[in-house]
């Protein structure tokens, strides 16, 4: 069975969710947050998948085709008492919350969900469970590089040469996300997704002047950036 904490690897999600559109803003808006994922949309895989991997949380939605997400839970409470469930589900009667609490779920989200509040439950789960969300790294420590430069992401700063210089919390995020999608080209859209969650209704314009200000930090030259490029007429790309 594989266990991705015993192996020191980032906390790994099990995500059950037959919406192929909502399926995919979870898998991106949760990797880009540092967490591995596996996903399934119907219930039976999603028991298949939980039998063959080790997880440390499990978002379920209870109207899925095959079994439903009560069926899921109670398989998976079979197999195990402890690890955290958060049921995901377009139904608010309180009898349904109800019951997948009775089922041995340990949190109920109604659909439709803001991303901040999403995060903020897994991590309060996975705190409760005795699991913390660690950040994608290279190598060991908070130490990597992102180009020539090296970050310190526990600290949010980073360093260029000689040059010194400090990352804001949306920096690091754009610089995790990068660094999990080397040599991608990826969209203005499923960058602002990622890093400012799907319920952001801002424009291109935040993200753009943010992507300015990492290159002054992190490029060697900012007026003929290497490391992040602008893609015309669809985003950028990390040049790994």
């Amino acid at each position: 069975m594989t266990s991705f904490t015993e192996t020191g690897a980032l906390p790994c999600i099990l995500i059950a969710e037959d919406d192929k559109h909502i399926l995919t803003a979870l898998i991106d808006t949760l990797e880009s947050e540092g967490f591995r994922v596996m996903a399934s949309n119907n219930g039976q895989e999603a028991i298949d998948l939980f039998q063959s991997h080790r997880f440390d949380l499990v978002l379920l939605d209870i109207m899925m085709p095959v079994l439903s997400g009560y069926d899921v839970c109670r398989a998976i409470r079979k197999e195990d008492e402890q690890i955290p469930v958060i049921m995901l589900t377009a139904k608010s009667e309180e009898i349904d919350k109800v019951l997948g609490l009775e089922l041995g779920a340990d949190d109920y989200i109604t659909k439709p969900f803001g991303v901040h509040e999403l995060l903020a439950r897994i991590n309060a789960v996975l705190r409760r469970s005795g699991h913390q969300k660690k950040r994608i790294v290279e190598s060991k420590g908070n130490h990597f590089h992102f180009g020539v430069a090296v970050i310190d992401q526990r600290q949010y700063r980073g360093q260029l040469g000689d040059r010194k210089f400090d990352l804001s919390e949306r920096e690091l995020q754009l610089i995790n996300y990068f660094r999990s999608h080397p040599n991608d080209v990826l969209s203005r859209d499923e960058l602002l997704n990622a890093v400012w969650g799907i319920d952001y209704y801002g424009t291109t314009r935040t993200l753009d002047q943010h992507i300015a200000r990492l290159r002054k930090k992190v490029e060697p030259d900012p007026g003929t950036p290497s490391i992040i490029t602008t893609v015309h007429g669809v985003g950028y790309r990390f040049n790994r």
